[in-house]
């Protein structure tokens, strides 16, 4: 059973498809003005400013596994049909969790309450595309190692509050990242603050 790996300065590319996506923009469809265009990505670049991106994975044994019941090491258990479907017989799994950090929601926070409800909306899209590329990032990072060993990651992954997997069991994987560790805690509710971070479950497979 792997410990926990820890990135504390993930560098990505800007998804900048993804956030324009996000913000409700469609190539060929929406019009977006230069002058509106770049007042969206000095946002955009104000937001990359004050992010900072850190993150989490640990690669666990699957101990048993039951058409709905998924049980790990240190007595975790995820009760999930659909979770135990997508993981489709894996052996092994991928915990990750990622987050932007403080500063980013400081700001979203403040300009979504008058300041600039413009700026807030074009912070807030650009801190979800980012997170959610940074657990791409480690993903990609594991894929580098499986590979040597004639395996792989699925390339889809699945979080606590999606499908039948109960919110409740991102405490289950807050304790084993032991996310607290890069900044993130949970509260009783089990959202986890600060608010732009996630976490994740993916399967390993052999590659065939």
């Amino acid at each position: 059973m792997d410990k926990v790996r820890y990135f504390n300065n993930i560098s990505i590319e800007t998804p900048l498809a993804q956030i324009y996506r996000r913000l409700g923009f469609r190539k060929g469809v929406t019009d977006l003005s230069p002058r509106d265009q770049a007042e969206t990505e000095g946002y955009i670049e104000t937001a990359l400013s004050l992010i900072q991106l850190k993150g989490a994975a640990r690669r666990l044994p699957v101990l048993r596994e039951g058409k709905s019941t998924l049980r790990l090491p240190q007595e975790a258990v995820f009760e999930s049909r659909r979770l135990v479907k997508f993981l489709g017989g894996s052996d092994e799994i991928l915990l990750m969790g990622a987050t932007a950090g403080p500063e980013i929601m400081a700001a979203i926070q403040e300009d979504a309450s008058g300041r600039n409800v413009t700026r807030a909306v074009v912070l807030d899209a650009t801190a979800s595309e980012t997170v959610d590329a940074a657990l791409d990032w480690i993903m990609a990072c594991y894929n580098q190692t499986l590979r040597r060993q004639g395996k792989r990651l699925l390339t889809a992954r699945y979080s606590a509050g999606y499908g039948d997997l109960a919110l409740e069991n991102q405490r289950t994987m807050y304790r084993l990242l032991a996310l607290d560790k890069i900044g993130v805690e949970i509260t009783e509710t089990c959202i986890l603050i600060p608010e732009k971070s996630v976490t994740a479950i993916t399967g390993i497979t052999v590659i065939i």
